[in-house]
């Protein structure tokens, strides 16, 4: 990741520091001011010497770990040198380092769970995109197969907008991107397979709800060509005629070279029907508030 990269040249600090820590026993129950005195009896409190590492050489030993794919490790660092050193600016970087190192150990719930707090307390710091970044992609390495639950996949989707929304300006949008369309994919898919269920076991309104919520909400993936033709299918089984033909026109008008198209078309002409729009229905209206949002 990039910013893992900026950090990589971050010097090693002067020589290991020193510090005197006090070790004792605990101190009995005692009734007098002087018994609660630490210093007044020396046996119970001996010095000792501690070696403390300094901030930045415990920053380039996490980064270290991480070029050296002992990710757990890095973990374990970046989070001494949170505890170590609370109030600098290497606790602040060793938050985010965290994070990504938790991503990349596949520990994504503690991923998300650490870049969540690096938001609240560093909001405007010029990491807060990588942060979200990271919350987005914890989710999205989360999306299971079709069959299953699809909440992460709509989590995933809510937190990569926001990177997008956020931090237009940021190197992480075109990735983003990217994985936020093969999201809507994922979740069409979904829509798709359910439908077929339903039309295959001559469920029809079942099967309109679906392929209808792929055709409004999921325009942009590779299921809309598809979901017209089994919308001109189920419309034209259930009698519905006038939607039957609207389907398959917007599929001929958007889509006239789509396999998909030539199956609605030979299905309406078993009837002696041709592909007819009717600018009044859901599906002519879809469509043109999808060219006036994308601005085509």
């Amino acid at each position: 990741m990039s910013f893992a990269n900026a950090f990589m040249s971050a010097k090693v600090g002067a020589a290991r520091t020193l510090l005197v820590v006090g070790i004792g026993a605990g101190l009995a129950a005692c009734d007098t001011v002087s018994a609660l005195n630490p210093f007044d009896r020396a046996e119970r409190y001996e010095m000792e010497l501690v070696e403390q590492t300094p901030a930045p050489a415990l920053y380039n030993e996490g980064l270290a770990q991480l070029r050296s794919g002992d990710s757990n490790g890095a973990v374990e660092t970046f989070g001494r040198l949170e505890r170590e050193y609370p109030s600098s600016q290497w606790a602040r970087r060793a938050l985010v380092m965290k994070a990504y190192s938790q991503y990349e150990s596949r520990a994504f719930d503690d991923a998300i769970s650490s870049a969540q707090t690096y938001l609240r307390r560093h909001p405007d710091t010029p990491e807060a995109a990588y942060a979200q970044y990271i919350i987005g992609v914890s989710y999205f390495d989360q999306i299971p197969d079709i069959a299953r639950d699809q909440d992460r996949t709509a989590r995933a989707i809510v937190e990569l907008e926001a990177v997008i929304e956020r931090y237009p300006r940021s190197e992480y949008v075109a990735d983003a991107r990217a994985k936020l369309n093969m999201a809507y994919d994922q979740l069409a898919g979904a829509e798709m397979q359910v439908g077929r269920f339903y039309l295959e076991r001559r469920n029809y309104t079942g099967a309109i709800n679906r392929f209808r919520n792929v055709v409004a909400h999921y325009q942009r993936t590779r299921h809309v060509e598809e979901a017209l033709s089994r919308l001109t299918e189920a419309y034209y089984a259930m009698g519905i005629v006038d939607e039957a033909q609207t389907a398959a026109a917007v599929l001929g008008h958007n889509f006239p070279d789509s396999p998909w198209y030539r199956d609605a078309y030979a299905l309406l002409q078993t009837g002696g029907l041709e592909p007819r729009e009717n600018r009044g229905s859901w599906i002519s209206r879809a469509f043109v508030d999808f060219v006036r949002a994308v601005g085509i």
